[in-house]
């Protein structure tokens, strides 16, 4: 078993749904599998929540999703949205989302 941290940046959503098949297809397989939304990519959550698609849901139904960048939430005007879902809001690296606590942990890292 290997451990794997999607940090997205990008904010495009078909971006977004390779994240979750690439995600869903390593967990499946028995893998860790985390995915911080970072940069740009705050903005999904809302998207991908009103939209209900089924990676989606799969996704968050096993609990894959690490959280949410505190400083771009505020800075993209998402954070009220944000601070409503279940994600928590990380900002261990001046108020970004770093990857150092899960580079420690021993997980890859794929940035999209």
């Amino acid at each position: 078993m290997q451990k794997y941290l999607f940090y997205v940046m990008r904010g495009q959503k078909m971006c977004f749904i390779h994240v979750l098949l690439n995600a869903l297809d390593l967990e499946k397989d028995g893998n860790e599998v985390k995915i911080i939304f970072e940069g740009e990519s705050v903005k999904l959550p809302k998207v991908l929540e009103e939209e209900k698609g089924s990676l989606y849901l799969q996704a968050k139904e096993k609990g894959l999703f690490a959280g949410v960048c505190y400083a771009c939430s505020v800075q993209l005007d998402v954070l009220e949205f944000n601070k409503d879902l279940e994600y928590p809001l990380i900002k261990d690296m001046n108020g970004h989302a770093g990857i150092k606590v899960y580079v420690d942990k021993g997980y890859n890292v794929v940035t999209f």
